[in-house]
């Protein structure tokens, strides 16, 4: 059974890990990486972090950044080294920079990439397993109280759950679609439903801290169509149609240089993948006690020694495990 880390032993083991990095292996020397603007992937950065500071004795430098920045910056100077959580859809600095050689995709750093879609509880499910199909929601729109909970104004998935459920006839059907005014109340609609045994349906995403807390299963819509989901994203589109959202893979990268000189670290980026359950577990901690990510990084490293250990080296390992009890 996992224990459950107080934020005050967290800080005790971050202390620990500060003594001990004269005790590090030799230094690798200066390393970057991207921090990116999201909670998932401080997460990932933190760790990443922690592992080459503390168990190969580098000198880290993070980078406040987003994909786009980070990989116009690659393109300009070449740095930073390491990118993390690289989204490649749409993104043409990633495909340029690809093609031209100049960075390498070394791992899947979601390794069961992202998802999103309509979510039921799953509680639900277990009780009326037909929720689990869009066939058995359209049956069953009382089950799910008679509502699809959809994004706020400004958000793409506004029009791509909106151009579905039109497109699956779920006004038709008895389920109106309700739309939020803001992430806040999509989320604690959710959460309040969960708790209170009560229905729900609505368009979400992971990882997420409130998917890694509540047991929600993905609704299974059919198979992933690209041109129409396209097609359901643009409000000025006319052609809606069937559909399951995309998952879309999430990458580390590293430049073609840092593959060159850091053998090691590569080898190293190229193992550290986590799970949609693995963060959206971390995610959820760091929320209920206000953790900074870098205290959801040490509790990832205490509460998943047997993930990150088969990522480091035998050397690495040593170190790090005398410091992560």
């Amino acid at each position: 059974m996992k224990r459950h880390i107080t934020i005050a032993g967290i800080a005790a083991t971050t202390a620990l890990t500060i003594a001990g990095t004269a005790r590090a292996q030799d230094s690798c020397g200066e390393v970057s990486i991207t921090e990116m603007d999201w909670a998932s992937a401080a997460i990932v950065t933190n760790v990443s972090v922690f592992l080459m500071e503390q168990g190969y004795g580098c000198d880290v430098t993070v980078v406040p950044s987003s994909t786009t920045a980070a990989l116009v910056s690659v393109a300009e100077t070449g740095e930073p080294d390491i990118v993390t959580e690289v989204w490649p859809n749409g993104n043409p600095s990633y495909d340029r920079l690809s093609e031209e050689g100049r960075i390498v995709t070394v791992a899947d750093v979601l390794s069961d990439g992202s998802r999103q879609g309509w979510y039921v509880p799953t509680a639900l499910v277990e009780e009326h397993p037909e929720l689990a199909t869009l066939e058995g929601v359209l049956a069953n729109p009382d089950l799910v109280g008679n509502r699809l909970h959809s994004c706020p104004d400004g958000w793409a998935c506004r029009y791509s759950t909106e151009a579905l459920a039109e497109a699956v006839g779920a006004k038709e059907a008895g389920i109106e679609v309700f739309q939020h005014g803001s992430g806040e109340t999509l989320a604690t609609s959710m959460a309040a439903a969960v708790e209170n045994d009560d229905p729900w349906l609505g368009y979400y995403w992971e990882p997420t801290a409130i998917i890694g807390k509540y047991d929600m299963t993905l609704v299974d819509l059919g198979e992933y169509d690209f041109d129409t989901f396209e097609c359901n994203q643009d409000p000025d589109c006319e052609t809606n149609g069937v559909t399951a959202y995309p998952s879309t893979p999430v990458y580390t990268v590293v430049t073609t240089d840092f593959e060159d000189e850091h053998p090691e670290l590569t080898e190293l980026m190229s193992n550290v993948s986590f799970t949609n359950d693995q963060i959206g577990a971390v995610l959820a901690w760091q929320e209920d006690n206000s953790a900074s990510p870098e205290e959801a990084a040490v509790y990832f490293l205490r509460e998943y020694s047997d993930v990150w250990q088969a990522w480091v080296n035998d050397a690495a390992r040593e170190q790090l495990s005398a410091l992560i009890e």
